[in-house]
């Protein structure tokens, strides 16, 4: 598997006025990563839908937070490909501290969906083989 991470700040916006990261702010890291990630593997994220003439929408978002997460803090999201079935792509997602002490986990899955009729459709085989140095 080849790691996959990107480096980020949690910022103004991001946070409650304590000082404290927002659940809801983690989805601006995990939107970064993912989309770095498809980069990575050659796909930039925003050529998947028109290449492939499909969606991926979200149909599972599992997180589970250790410890908070505070104004400029810069975080390691670590990303990777989970599993590939047959229609969907599980990805999986740590954020780490400065110090590499475990912040918060994510789980999603993406589910190949037609255009048109939104029907789950086979994740093409070039997106399978693009990602899958990412699997583990």
């Amino acid at each position: 598997m080849t790691p996959f991470s990107i480096r980020e700040y949690v910022r103004w916006g991001d946070v409650d006025a304590a000082g404290v990261i927002c659940y809801g702010a983690y989805v601006r890291f995990i939107e970064i990563a993912e989309t770095e990630l498809f980069r990575a593997a050659g796909i930039p994220y925003g050529k998947v839908f028109e290449r492939f003439d499909c969606w991926l929408p979200r149909a599972s978002y599992k997180m589970e937070f250790r410890k908070p997460a505070v104004l400029d803090e810069q975080l390691t999201v670590n990303a990777r490909v989970g599993r590939i079935g047959t229609s969907s792509i599980a990805l999986e997602f740590t954020f780490d501290d400065e110090l590499g002490v475990r912040v918060a986990d994510c789980n999603i899955v993406l589910v190949c969906v037609d255009r048109t009729s939104f029907k789950p459709k086979a994740v093409p085989a070039e997106l399978k083989s693009a990602l899958a140095p990412f699997a583990g």
